[in-house]
């Protein structure tokens, strides 16, 4: 399978001449182009997305999880105080509510 010589392009043309007709072909040459352009750049956009996960993957050290000792004392979220009395908790939740 060789190449195509000038004679097949030219008889590709003239079939696509007849078949779309002189006014169709440059409306389709158009959306052709509209859709080889969006492709291009979605595959650039796809490629920066690439290259900036790369690049940023190499810049930042992977992250150590704090040993007990290194962590800052923080304050402890204490619980609400508990009633042995069930009516009084359903109490505060209804007021809470």
């Amino acid at each position: 399978m060789g190449s195509l010589g000038p004679f097949e392009i030219i008889l590709i043309f003239l079939v696509v001449l007849l078949i779309f007709g002189a006014k169709r072909i440059p409306e389709i040459a158009r959306g052709l182009g509209k859709g080889i352009r969006e492709f291009k750049d979605a595959t650039s956009e796809i490629q920066r997305e690439l290259n900036v996960n790369e690049h940023s993957s190499r810049i930042q050290p992977p992250q150590q999880q704090p040993t007990p000792r290194q962590q800052s004392p923080q304050a402890e979220p204490q619980e609400p105080a508990r009633s042995d009395n069930p009516g009084s908790q359903e109490t505060s939740q209804q007021q809470a509510s």
